[in-house]
């Protein structure tokens, strides 16, 4: 019989958003959290929906690295974002898991975690207004780091309340349904880029004014992230394993050798890393061959948040039933992209700096990207169970944190042997990852 009263408009929605005639199946989650999946699921999707909108506002690589260029920073502050961002948001988590495993409730780390995000955000507001030159440099790459912190511990508390509320066969497609309205948003933002390029350009108090603008429309989208997400019907899981913080953290590594499983999957998620590396490199690419900077930020997003409009929810479809096969497609795609540029940069790179070239080969790109997130995303949670997931989560994000902080490294070999060098690297990577992601075994459906 369906349901009646509040809880029918929750499942309808549901049902729209899930497009299954079964979508009251629950797997690998208790009985007793079965009746609210569309409630937790509503909620988890709107609130990951407005963080990836705030994520889309305040890009490291592209909005936050633009901002501080314009306003005058020292080009030393835009080069430490992407590694201050990405490494800080992952290498504390060994820690951070054993804190929240010690708590029967994990949301409020997500709530208290994306409420710490949107002062960091306030934080940076204050100083654009307020701070130039070196000084506004530390300012941001200060408060990103703090910002990244908090977002560390939103992760672990994510995978494992997504684990414990929304059954397998949904998860991907929760994620991917978030993913593709940020899209959206982002492709609004990549309109006022090219419909008002003077006003985006401008230096001084305007400028300032924008960006500020900018990050305080962010910070309000955490703060009401956080009020949604505080609302998630989450039942108490267990905490066992507590101890020392530390000495669990060393134990926890010990996975890498003793499971199996979750070496395979750091293997190929480290390999998978080469994704995510190839956009800038491109888009480097693509602004040398052009040499209009505005134009290639704009059709940047314009190709981020179409790639997440249109790819997202099929990855995460997909990756319902197979997200190590949504991982291997990931990585094949993203391959493809950058042979297809190395073989325009060797043979005639003037051809790059054709408008649509580039928009295609960053736009494939950034398909690429998506899919190797959700992916690995999904099969991550889906492989874990409610005893593990966070232990899984902390160790696979901790390795990969080291290893995005060593991919500096990329540019020394950029700088040695050229942008040539660095992109067939990925591609072997890329080759690599998709050969591991085939050979892990399924987990999903």
């Amino acid at each position: 019989m369906a349901p009646s009263g509040p809880q029918a408009f929750p499942d309808r929605i549901y049902g729209l958003l899930v497009e299954d005639e079964d979508a009251r199946v629950c797997r690998d989650i208790p009985d007793s959290a079965c009746k609210e999946q569309p409630r937790a699921f509503l909620l988890q999707w709107l609130a990951q929906t407005l963080t990836k909108i705030g994520d889309t506002l305040t890009s490291s690589r592209l909005v936050l690295a633009w901002m501080l260029a314009a306003l005058g920073a020292p080009p030393f502050f835009v080069a430490l974002l992407v590694p201050v961002r990405e490494s800080l948001s992952l290498l504390p988590q060994l820690f951070v898991a054993q804190w929240v495993r010690e708590h029967a409730l994990r949301k409020f780390f997500w709530v208290w975690g994306s409420v710490a995000q949107g002062m960091a955000l306030l934080g940076m507001m204050v100083a654009v207004l307020l701070l130039e030159g070196a000084s506004l440099g530390w300012a941001i790459v200060v408060l990103l780091a703090c910002f990244s912190l908090a977002r560390g511990v939103c992760s672990i508390a994510a995978k494992d309340v997504l684990g414990k509320t929304v059954s397998k066969a949904r998860r991907g497609r929760l994620t991917g349904l978030a993913a593709a309205a940020a899209g959206a948003v982002a492709l609004l933002v990549a309109l006022a880029l090219l419909f008002f390029p003077d006003y985006i350009e401008s230096q001084g108090h305007a400028g300032a004014a924008l960006f500020a603008g900018i990050l305080a429309a962010a910070a309000c989208l955490w703060f009401l992230a956080a009020a949604v997400y505080a609302g998630v019907p989450e039942l108490p899981g267990a905490t066992s394993g507590g101890g020392n913080a530390f000495a669990e953290a060393l134990r926890s590594l010990t996975l890498l050798y003793t499971d199996a499983q979750l070496r395979r999957f750091v293997v190929a998620r480290a390999l998978l890393v080469s994704t995510a590396f190839a956009i800038p490199y491109l888009v480097v690419l693509v602004q040398r061959a052009a040499e209009t900077q505005m134009l290639s930020f704009a059709a940047l997003l314009v190709a981020e948040g179409a790639a997440g409009l249109l790819s997202a929810a099929f990855w995460g479809r997909w990756s319902d039933s197979g997200a190590h096969h949504v991982m291997a497609a990931a990585a094949a795609l993203a391959t493809l992209a950058v042979a297809v540029a190395v073989m325009l940069q060797v043979v005639n790179p003037v051809i790059l700096g054709h408008g649509l070239t580039g928009a295609v080969l960053v736009f494939t790109a950034a398909v690429a990207h998506q899919g190797a997130r959700v992916g690995r995303k999904t099969y991550l949670v889906d492989m874990a169970s409610g005893e593990n997931r966070a232990q899984y989560t902390a160790v696979s994000n901790t390795a990969m944190g080291v290893l995005l902080f060593a991919g500096a490294g990329l540019g020394v070999i950029e700088a040695a042997y050229g942008i040539v060098a660095v992109l067939a690297l990925l591609m072997v990577g890329g080759i690599l990852a998709t050969y591991r992601c085939l050979r892990l075994p399924s987990v999903s459906g």
